[in-house]
């Protein structure tokens, strides 16, 4: 490719609303543009990579027996009925109509459209099992679009959907899967990490994300290095090998007031933030289907977890109380709370780690003042229930027994699922078995976000120059830049000849031959993250040698003919 007849437009600006490095990078290489909120256009540039991504994962998904197919992004209200997720998947299903008053949605995901595609494709065992995707665009209405196309509303996805007649055979597609993600990441040069997960609105009995490791993710996961465990801080285990120490120290109420937050009241006081407790109120519904007042509480320097609560009983639609509930219920307002003389009827909910303290330091119910030295069964009756209702934090003990766990950030960029009969159950889709039986195949469901991929590689590969590619997502893998090509007829014959070698050898390669100055010309190719780059100059020329200089390398080195074929072969 010439660089003078390719459409390559960069900004020396950065971009005002751009938060995240990817989105500010592929903003100023001119990979894409913004049409609307959430909405972006790829440029030839940006289209380079998201089709090189694409192949990779097809070539994986081919390999591991996948069948390609596609199905409409728009789909009718009565798929998202059967399955009950119309009004359930929630405000992010994008809602339209036709003239003919007919309810349609843009698809944030496709198991009902390929479930009805297998109940009028496939009939019998003998069809099984078979695993169908596509890569396609996706829209989601995210209420708050950020980071470019990080958390854009329309997303390119590969989604695969698998059907079984028995578990197990689910069970060894789900594997199956696993080890196809983690050969597409691997090709594509990214440092991943795949971690046990929740299933979240897709549903199902198992999951594993596929996250690539940034410091700017949004998630954190939880790892042990010894053992190799890994999960989403959402679904971790904390486990709590501590018993409940003796009570040493006499209640106190104490004055305390401005002070709300454990780490205010802590250092007041003078002790460690582990010695406090905070109580965060919840509302919920009791066994009858009646309000219930939820008073969850965790230690002062944990984080409560709105995922693990919501799995415990009359807890799956909670919500944070009101001021005037909590003034109903306990008789103070928040920064005081705790379960010491509450007015009214609460579920006291502790953390694992609570129950097993002592002598610790929590709300007085009073404002203005905290209590000190509360003790379970002696200032205040043991927890209704404990539970494990918190983060895990660096140091906790693996859930798998061997080691400690670590703590790191990633991007999520995949997702397999173990559906189950879900949506099959729901969807009245059945097949014979081997006794002519009708049964209701068990699902797998598997996702890569194509698009995403594109920016998590970007956030994990860069520095002040530009992006950073991994060679397998690169545009191409080397640019050879001719110094003043108008100015000397020889060097831009030269620099055509090595250029058309490079492509011979089955080097992707593009020639710069737009004419611009060294500085910015150099400054173009750093920053779009073009792996090797090859100048062409009077003064090489007269010695015989190219200088040649890798993306991530200190500085150039100067290199004769056979030399530099080597060295890119090589690469």
């Amino acid at each position: 490719m010439r660089l003078s007849q390719f459409h390559l437009r960069t900004e020396k600006e950065t971009p005002a609303d751009a938060e995240i490095a990817s989105h500010r990078l592929m903003l100023r290489a001119g990979m894409v543009r913004k049409l609307a909120a959430g909405l972006y256009t790829w440029s030839p540039l940006g289209l380079r990579v998201l089709r090189k991504v694409e192949s990779i994962v097809r070539e994986e998904m081919d390999r591991a027996g996948a069948i390609e197919m596609a199905m409409p992004s728009v789909q009718p209200r009565e798929l998202w009925e059967e399955s009950g997720r119309w009004r359930r998947f929630g405000p992010q299903l994008l809602k339209i109509r036709d003239r003919r008053d007919q309810d349609y949605c843009f698809t944030p995901t496709a198991e009902e459209a390929v479930t009805d595609f297998f109940r009028q494709e496939i009939a019998s065992y003998k069809q099984l099992p078979v695993n169908f995707y596509q890569i396609t665009s996706k829209f989601r209405d995210e209420i708050r679009p950020r980071f470019g196309v990080m958390r854009a509303r329309e997303f390119i996805m590969k989604d695969a959907y698998s059907f079984h007649v028995s578990d197990e055979d689910l069970q060894r597609e789900y594997r199956n899967m696993y080890d196809a993600y983690s050969r597409i990441f691997t090709r594509l040069g990214l440092r991943f990490r795949a971690v046990f997960a929740d299933t979240g609105a897709i549903g199902g009995s198992a999951s594993h994300e596929f996250h690539v490791l940034a410091d700017s993710g949004e998630d954190a996961l939880a790892f042990a290095q010894e053992s190799g465990y890994a999960a989403n801080v959402e679904l971790a285990e904390a486990i709590c090998n501590q018993t409940r120490p003796a009570a040493t120290q006499a209640l106190e109420k104490v004055e305390t007031p401005t002070q709300k937050t454990c780490e205010d009241v802590a250092a007041l006081l003078g002790i460690p933030l582990q010695r406090t407790v905070k109580s965060i109120a919840l509302m919920g519904v009791d066994a009858g289907g009646g309000a219930q007042f939820v008073l969850a509480m965790v230690r002062g320097d944990h984080a409560l977890n709105e995922i693990k609560v919501s799995k415990l009983p009359g807890l799956a639609d909670h919500r944070l109380a009101t001021e005037a509930e909590i003034r109903e219920y306990l008789g103070a307002e928040p920064g005081f709370l705790g379960p010491y003389n509450a007015r009214g009827k609460i579920r006291v909910l502790a953390d694992r780690s609570v129950c097993a303290m002592a002598d610790f330091v929590v709300g007085a119910n009073e404002n203005g003042f905290h209590l000190t030295g509360v003790n379970w069964g002696r200032d205040l009756p043991e927890p209704d229930e404990t539970a494990d209702i918190r983060n895990v934090v660096a140091g906790d003990p693996s859930p798998d027994g061997n080691g400690s766990l670590g703590i790191a950030r990633g991007i999520e960029v995949g997702h397999v699922f173990a559906l189950g009969r879900k949506y099959s159950e729901a969807m009245h889709c059945t097949v014979l078995d081997a006794d002519g039986s009708a049964v209701h195949p068990a699902m797998g469901c598997y996702g890569i976000g194509v698009s995403r991929i594109v920016a998590a590689a970007i956030e994990q590969n860069h520095d002040e120059a530009g992006i950073a590619w991994p060679a397998p997502m690169a545009p191409w893998q080397a640019v050879v830049c001719v110094i003043n090509p108008k100015g000397n007829a020889e060097v831009a014959a030269a620099a055509d000849a090595l250029y058309r070698e490079l492509g011979e050898a089955g080097i992707e390669v593009a020639l710069d031959d737009r004419g611009l100055r060294p500085g910015p010309m150099f400054a173009d190719i750093e920053l779009i993250g073009i792996p090797h780059r090859i100048v062409v100059s009077e003064r090489g020329l007269a010695a015989g040698t190219f200088e040649y200089r890798a993306r991530t390398a200190t500085g150039p080195e100067n290199l004769d003919r056979a030399s530099l074929l080597a060295r890119l072969r090589a690469e």
